[in-house]
């Protein structure tokens, strides 16, 4: 069956093309899963399946850079597979989805790649990469990191500056892993929020009482985001490496991106369709079910502005990319922090209605048009993630990944009519303008009309190639021009001067000047000084000792002049 399929012929009729920077009418044919031709009055061989997208769009289909499938996390499994993840992501027009694996601590990076890849070709229906997450740091993981790229077709990593003593790594662990994606040309993904504050937060929270899910959205406000943010920033710019910010979430981080790209920093950022959607109010909601669904990290921001602010983001090109962050949990697995807001898994569905919602509230709000839509949905990833443009644009020779867009056209998202998993829908309600009526993938018609045809195992893992020039061709010419250089000058040939015992002691260096290094040296200070010792004392000889002492003195002019005799 799947022979066959990827062997249709396919035309698409009367349509209007979309790709990030123009629209065009035009017909496509599609054959052996490649797009041939893009015109009118195109000459094709018999026997091809019409499709008539008259009054329709005709987009590439959709990549959401952030999915988590089949997995265990914060002692939950995640309810979605291979099979329904993919198949939820070509139903609401996504033909590409990558895969995040995060190892536990100290485990390889290649087992935990080589199980989900196991998992994933057994049940994918799309076209899938993988991310791998960098969750401690050492020479192995170097070494791993190097034969995932070199061997394995994995060019992207994910580091963490939250989750303290699960997968946090310091700000020195981060710039050798930031230096390692940039010397085998990977792309860095980052989740910048201050770890060490997010805890003692957290702390406190819990000791004022605190327990619901509230806590997850006062325990880490946006200004730990932001600083973390700019930190991160700081770290790849003096690391030398682009970086990729995942999950921005607020206004302050977003502003923190927009003054790096404009100093001339190679910075991009993916925000998620429920930041750029929802609020922060839904952790305040008396059902404590309704509000623990919404617990995503970082938290949904209580500014009612801020969503409307990261879609601007995003329409602007200060985000270039918006993923589904998809990581769905069942109420009753929620329901483990019923009396701890910390032991709530992290988590929200998406996968399905990424495209549709965030056509409703980005082109159908007129914060932005087609082709950007296209942009921040497909091609962007595609181009940063070297799969342009094979991926993420309608041309002869790329993948046949196409979807035929009806913007008019409107559904109501449920969960009780949804194939993601989980049991809770954010958008719960939300009636969307713009419905996918055909998904093709790679030259398979896999929807059509709501109708899903695609055999489990059908999905293929495409291998990513490194050193996209998108983030890295800048990077190159910078190394060129801005490498460091010593000042050649004659080597110093004067005195040098030894240093003095006191601050030899301070300093707590060996003898000097031939002293033997067992005579005993007192007290030693440790680094912080002692304020309650002295260094003045009244035992053992004094300076003046050599001053020959006398008996007496008399006082001819005492201090305040001599007495007057009146008293």
């Amino acid at each position: 069956m799947s022979a066959n399929m990827g062997s249709m012929r396919i035309l698409i009729k009367g349509g209007k093309v979309v790709n990030d920077d123009f629209t065009q009418e035009a017909d496509v044919y599609i054959e052996n899963g490649i797009i041939q031709q893009v015109g009118k009055e195109l000459m094709i061989p018999g026997g091809a399946k019409v499709i008539d997208a008259s009054g329709k769009l005709v987009l590439p289909g959709g990549i959401d850079t952030c999915v988590h499938l089949q997995q265990t996390f914060m002692n939950a499994s995640i309810q979605e597979d291979f099979y329904t993840g993919t198949k939820a992501a070509l139903v609401g027009g996504t033909t590409m989805v990558m895969a995040l694996v995060l190892p536990e601590q100290h485990c390889s990076l290649l087992d935990a790649y080589e199980k989900l890849r196991a998992q994933a070709d057994a049940k994918a229906c799309c076209d899938y990469a993988v991310c791998v997450g960098v969750t401690w740091w050492g020479p192995k993981v170097r070494n791993e990191m190097e034969t995932l790229v070199r061997e394995h077709g994995v060019n992207s990593f994910q580091m963490f500056m939250a989750y303290k003593d699960l997968m946090m790594l310091r700000d020195s662990e981060l710039y050798q892993t930031l230096q390692t994606c940039k010397d085998i040309g990977a792309i860095a993904r980052v989740h910048a929020e201050n770890g060490e504050l997010v805890a003692e937060g957290a702390k406190e929270a819990l000791e004022l009482g605190i327990s619901g899910p509230e806590g997850i959205e006062i325990s880490r406000p946006e200004e730990l985001e932001a600083e973390a943010t700019h930190r991160a920033i700081t770290i790849a710019n003096r690391a030398r490496c682009p970086i990729y910010l995942v999950n921005v979430s607020s206004v302050s981080a977003g502003d923190m991106i927009a003054a790096a790209k404009m100093q001339g920093k190679v910075v991009h950022a993916e925000t998620t369709v429920a930041h750029a959607v929802l609020n922060g109010m839904q952790y305040y909601h008396q059902d404590w079910a309704h509000a623990a669904a919404h617990v995503i990290v970082p938290p949904l921001r209580l500014d009612p502005n801020t969503p409307s602010y990261l879609m601007g983001l995003l329409a602007n090109d200060t985000l270039s990319v918006v993923a589904s962050e998809h990581r769905p949990f069942l109420t009753k697995q929620r329901a483990l922090g019923k009396e701890d807001f910390t032991k709530i898994p992290h988590g929200v569905s998406g996968v399905q209605d990424r495209m549709s919602v965030i056509w409703e509230r980005g082109v159908v709000s007129g914060k932005m048009d087609e082709n950007r839509f296209v942009a921040v949905t497909s091609s962007n990833a595609a181009k940063i993630y070297n799969l342009y443009p094979r991926k993420g644009r309608i041309i002869p020779g790329a993948d046949a990944d196409v979807v035929v867009w009806d913007p008019d056209a409107t559904r109501s998202i449920a969960a009780s009519t949804q194939v993601q998993g989980g049991d809770f829908n954010l958008y719960e309600g939300m009636r969307c303008h713009g419905v996918p009526l055909v998904t093709i993938s790679r030259g398979r018609v896999v929807c059509e009309n709501g109708v899903f045809m695609c055999a489990e195992g059908s999905g293929k893992f495409y291998p990513q190639r490194i050193f996209p020039d998108f983030l890295y061709k800048k990077m190159v010419q910078r190394e060129k021009n801005q490498a460091y250089k010593g000042v050649e000058r004659d080597p110093y040939s004067g005195d040098v001067a030894k240093v003095a015992n006191s601050m030899k002691k301070d300093l707590g260096l060996g003898p000097v000047d031939g002293e033997s290094s067992n005579k005993p040296t007192g007290r030693v200070h440790q680094g912080v000084r002692d304020l309650h010792e002295s260094s003045f004392t009244l035992a053992g000889s004094q300076v003046d000792d050599h001053i020959p002492k006398r008996s007496s003195a008399r006082i001819l002019a005492p201090p305040g002049g001599r007495s007057s005799g009146i008293w």
